[in-house]
């Protein structure tokens, strides 16, 4: 799987520990001694001491098992404790993301800082464009007060030298809609009056101390119960593994899925009532419309850009229909999402025919548990195969083309939105007062939906592989 930092396998070790647990249905007895297993007396520490990396893995635990850290009302509860309050509960709640406040203290405010390559030119631009007379020259040596420092940057952008940097916090950084912030005890928290779900706090902390909270244990559970497990598998996963779909599918099955569906039926119905639903609109006069895919967008137009809010398409998402679909089929099964980020975990919670989320991480390490290779086992026959522009929902610009496959003669001009970030939020809010485009495709992941923060293959890798499931969907099509 792919990797990007020691803190993104930290997490999917601690993951792979659960599902291990729960395969051997030992989560409760042994769920303790997993910080201990993980950081072993006398090793190094990635922290100040053996002792703070351990807590930073039971809080981090915590999460796993479906708790927000700051729930905790006795610190002294053991992990074991929280493994039979999972193994019992029958409500969650829709919050997906809790933050470590153990894990979090090392970030200061962001800001400006002269480093060593100063030379103390004669010039100073730095101090001369300064508008708040903030920087002063000691021993040679700019410095800059950070009591009357606005952070506008001036003095990096001018330093001969390169002398002045920026220091971010990384998650306050990433967030685009600036629900992340510091608490007066230093710890970066969660509003999420204003959160989209989005995850790329998680994505960049380069601590790891936000968490997205699991459904595994409630999946065991549930599984355990006798309930059918369903796996409603969105598109992005065929670029996922390094293997061809079919034998994505068989993994599922063998670790005990009894029924695997593609959202990418899903995104047929979505297909059409979008093209519908944009014709419709266009002959009434609407300037656009945007697509509603994406429940990070949504969720970004109804707290932060209300004025798109008439021209987001009444559609609902490939997995509303696909589950829709399936739970008809299979009334009183589990059915699970098979998810690539947690604004898919958020949109789970508030479907009426799905019951929980398993993210691509979680679904990889639960083959790593069970000591599944994907690349050792036979394919699954796949009977019924979505179509090509379906399948390619995943990647930016696959709504689109889609639209386009059924439009019958619509003259579609799109704005394709490959990713959101503070400056696509003003793009957007500028977009309605003057339109530049009449269908408006918006991803919050750039590359699309391959660029989750629960991916486990480089995007352009996991594109290479889902473009060869489009064309396996394309020579099904000219077999019918």
């Amino acid at each position: 799987m792919a990797v990007d930092n020691n803190a993104m396998l930290i997490r999917r070790e601690l993951i792979t520990h659960v599902a291990r647990l729960l395969i051997e249905d030992q989560l409760a007895e042994k769920i303790d001694r997993v910080p201990l297993i993980m950081r072993p007396r006398n090793n190094s520490s990635v922290r100040c001491c053996i002792h703070k990396d351990r807590a930073v893995l039971k809080y981090k635990l915590m999460g796993m098992l479906g708790f927000n850290i700051q729930d905790e009302v006795d610190e002294l509860t053991p992990l074991s404790d929280y493994a039979r309050q999972a193994m019992n509960r029958d409500e969650t709640t829709d919050i997906v993301l809790t933050v470590v406040d153990e894990a979090c203290s090392t970030c200061q405010k962001s800001s400006y800082a002269v480093t060593n390559f100063c030379r103390g030119c004669v010039a100073r631009p730095c101090m001369v464009n300064c508008p708040k007379n903030a920087i002063t020259f000691y021993n040679g040596k700019a410095s800059i007060d950070y009591d009357l420092c606005v952070n506008c940057g001036k003095c990096m952008k001018v330093c001969p030298f390169n002398a002045v940097v920026y220091m971010p916090v990384p998650c306050e950084e990433a967030c685009p809609v600036g629900a992340i912030s510091k608490n007066e005890n230093g710890v970066e928290q969660i509003d999420f009056s204003k959160c989209i779900y989005c995850g790329k706090c998680l994505s960049n902390c380069p601590f790891g101390a936000i968490v997205e909270k699991s459904s595994l244990v409630d999946i065991f559970i549930n599984k355990r119960r006798g309930k059918e497990l369903i796996a409603l598998v969105a598109p992005a996963i065929a670029g996922q593994f390094g293997v061809d779909f079919p034998k994505i599918v068989k993994g599922f099955e063998l670790i005990g899925f009894d029924y695997v569906y593609e959202v990418a039926h899903g995104a047929e119905t979505t297909t059409n009532f979008e093209a519908q639903e944009l014709k419709e609109r266009l002959e009434q006069g609407d300037k656009f419309m945007t697509t509603s895919c994406c429940p990070a967008y949504t969720s970004l137009v109804d707290k932060h850009v209300n004025e798109l809010k008439p021209f987001v398409s009444h559609t609902k998402t490939p997995m509303y229909y696909s589950a829709e679909d399936v739970r008809k089929k299979h009334p009183d099964a589990c059915i699970i999402f098979v998810s690539p980020c947690p604004a898919k975990r958020w949109e789970v919670f508030h479907n009426p025919f799905v019951d929980f989320a398993l993210s691509f991480e979680e679904y990889g390490a639960w083959l790593v548990a069970a000591k599944i290779d994907l690349n050792a086992v036979e394919p699954a026959i796949i009977s019924n195969v979505p179509t090509a522009e379906a399948r390619g929902f995943a990647a930016s610009g696959g709504v689109t083309n889609a639209l386009k496959s059924v439009a019958n003669g619509l003259d579609i001009n799109e704005m394709i939105v490959n990713g959101i970030d503070k400056s696509v939020v003003r793009q957007l809010k500028s977009f309605v007062k003057s339109p530049t485009a009449n269908f408006v495709e918006v991803m919050t992941c750039e590359g699309g939906c391959i660029g989750g923060c629960n991916v486990v293959s480089n995007p352009r890798v996991a594109l290479k592989q889902l473009n060869k499931s489009i064309g396996a969907s394309c020579m099904a099509s000219n077999k019918r």
